[in-house]
């Protein structure tokens, strides 16, 4: 299925989930048929608002949130725009990229590119770093090259589950990013 078919097929789903959500019990679809009143108890009910509205928003706010709390925050060196610009690279990446998939021996060999210049450098910021943080973890071994519309990653070790996750699958395996998205936003580390 070509990628725009799947962003299509995954916005149509989430239109009629949301119409979905937004019957009340008499059967009324949407949300004219909801009264707009101030709620009367805001703090119960914002206790149980748990989603940011948008997941670069949300994993922002959660960051933030995290140095407003921390009283050994440096706030010379909050770098909140860093972490910003890392999750924009990251829905390049995941969402605005052409990947073609080579079995080799061991593994797969993912050629990632875009014709857009700013896409091209998110993959070869992505890949570089994803390789050199995993390089070696479940045994894999991860090497990227980098090409003149984005780049190659070439992931051998265990085959059977490199090609089943595939590129995207692979990107996501670790519990790194988190901590990576704090330090961005502490000024730790350079993007």
């Amino acid at each position: 299925m070509k990628p725009q078919h799947i962003l299509l097929a995954a916005s149509l789903f989430l239109a009629a989930t949301a119409v979905a959500q937004t019957a009340d019990d008499k059967g009324g679809t949407g949300h004219a048929h909801h009264d707009h009143k101030a709620p009367t108890d805001s703090k119960s009910q914002a206790e149980r608002v748990t989603e940011g509205g948008q997941g670069a928003f949300a994993a922002i706010q959660e960051v933030v949130s995290v140095l407003l709390n921390d009283p050994k925050t440096d706030w010379q060196r909050v770098d909140v725009a860093s972490l910003r610009q890392h999750l924009i690279d990251m829905n390049n990446v995941t969402l605005r990229t052409m990947i073609d998939t080579r079995h080799v021996e061991g593994g797969a060999s993912f050629s990632v590119r875009s014709a857009d210049p700013d896409v091209r450098s998110s993959i070869r910021s992505m890949t570089t770093a994803h390789a050199s943080t995993m390089d070696g973890v479940n045994n894999w071994s991860l090497k990227v090259e980098t090409t003149e519309d984005g780049a190659i990653l070439t992931a051998t070790g265990d085959a059977q589950r490199i090609r089943a996750l595939g590129f995207i699958g692979l990107m996501t395996v670790g519990m790194h990013h988190q901590a990576h998205h704090l330090a961005l936003a502490r000024g730790e580390v350079a993007h």
